[in-house]
């Protein structure tokens, strides 16, 4: 894929010159990108299961186990709050100081602020400092995620050819499946071989631990990605600058209001199928967790694969017509969904199974309407705060608001929410048929 000759100015050079047209072969991107991405969504799927299975008992273990539960999401939330600031603080220093400097200060700000949580105090040894030091950390992986935005995704979608962006654009989505994988196997292994005052007391930080290393090693590759000559290129031809802001806005307004809502059916599905039904299972049934864990982690298998058939599917029929239809099919499954949870172990395992296949069909093209929707130059800048935006409306309190109304009010809640987020989606891509932006 060739682009239009720009004239750059280069170090230690008086007068510009020209730079030829760079081909960029996705596939050299892809494993970076995955590998990015999968210890991202390690970290975050770390936090989100003990958040339900260990912080209620760490650190808000001065109240009732549902209140301590609505509590421990409470601040699982703030990194979806963070995440936005995050993105504005790590574009400033990636405008002043480079692509590298800012990706290696935002992955050390998410994985010290993770490595710091697995070593705090629980509430009984230091009372209120605990929930208060948890909170801090939360807050710096929401700020350290909002800055790992790297613009590899972006430029895999640019790269990729033109009959293939569908299968291209699901590749970074199977990351999060692979996370979440790793994460439930790390807890299934903790919560099967250790006694209860075990796992509390230091099983459950031995995840954080391993979030360090691979957060290094991602850092490596990604590195390694983004200071080629292809890459550094397509910035010389200002591909892939952060640009300002207001900038950003004033001209790509209308495609970030619209692209925050594409993704809300996959989004409010997401936290529905993974942290949502631990917390239900663990307060309000005598449902096995080690059982229903397992049963999650094969989910997330499923999930992978259907992310796989999104490719395929996006290729053949178009990306918007996928997301309607995956949408669609997640507003039918929201009249099912709260009977399946209500109905026994066997309607919870087919909650979760069915929930992760939806969601993978959904949110394997999620990412991809997003970075689509923008013209070239605003790409960089508009998807990273448009995913920001997009993740704390649909997903960053729904474990707080499921639990809350369907504790309250019942299972229904669990419905309600979900049939909201199909139904936010589907108005989205009506009203972007109207942007002139490749769908």
């Amino acid at each position: 894929m060739s682009y239009t000759d720009t004239a750059s100015t280069f170090p230690g050079s008086d007068a510009p010159s020209r730079q030829a047209p760079v081909a960029v072969d996705p596939d050299r991107i892809t494993m970076a990108v995955i590998l990015a991405r999968m210890t991202e969504f390690f970290d975050f799927f770390v936090y989100a299961i003990a958040s339900v299975l260990v912080f209620p008992y760490v650190f808000f273990s001065f109240a009732d186990p549902l209140t301590a539960t609505l509590y421990s999401f409470a601040v699982f939330s703030l990194a979806f709050i963070a995440r936005p600031i995050g993105s504005l603080i790590f574009l400033q220093i990636d405008r002043k100081f480079g692509r590298a400097v800012k990706l290696t200060a935002a992955l050390f700000t998410l994985c010290g602020s993770t490595m710091a949580i697995s070593f705090l105090p629980s509430y009984s040894d230091v009372g209120v400092l605990a929930p208060v030091l948890l909170a801090v950390f939360r807050i710096g992986q929401g700020l350290g995620l909002g800055g790992a935005w790297d613009g590899l995704v972006s430029l895999l979608a640019m790269n990729a050819p033109e009959k293939q962006r569908g299968w291209y654009a699901m590749m970074p989505q199977i990351g999060a499946a692979m996370g979440f994988g790793l994460a439930s196997a790390f807890f299934i292994i903790f919560v099967t071989q250790l006694s209860n005052p075990e796992f509390l007391a230091w099983g459950w930080r031995f995840p954080f631990f391993v979030a360090l290393a691979l957060n290094v090693l991602a850092l490596f590759a990604r590195l390694r990605m983004i200071v080629t000559p292809e890459f550094q290129a397509m910035l010389a031809q200002h591909e892939l600058e952060p640009k300002p802001v207001f900038e950003m806005l004033r001209s790509q307004s209308r495609v970030v209001i619209t692209g925050a809502f594409v993704p809300l059916a996959s989004f409010a599905l997401f936290h529905l199928v993974t942290v949502f039904p631990i917390s239900w299972v663990v307060l309000h049934t005598q449902q096995r967790l080690s059982d229903f864990l397992f049963v999650q982690f094969i989910s997330a298998i499923i999930g992978g694969g259907m992310i796989v058939v999104s490719g395929a599917l996006a290729d053949r029929i178009g990306r918007r017509k996928l997301l309607v239809i995956a949408a669609s099919l997640i507003g039918v499954f929201s009249f099912i969904a709260p009977i399946l949870m209500g109905s026994g172990d066997i309607g919870r395992y087919l909650f979760v199974l069915i929930g992760f296949s939806l969601l993978g069909l959904s949110f394997g093209q999620a990412g991809g309407a997003l970075a689509s929707r923008f013209s070239r130059e605003y790409r960089y800048t508009g998807a990273s705060l448009t995913s920001d935006i997009s993740w704390l409306i649909g997903a960053g309190f729904a474990p707080l608001v499921a639990l809350g109304f369907s504790s309250e009010f019942g299972l229904f809640a669990v419905g309600i929410y979900l049939l909201s987020g199909a139904v936010c989606t589907i108005v989205a891509l009506f009203f972007s048929r109207k942007l002139d932006m490749p769908a």
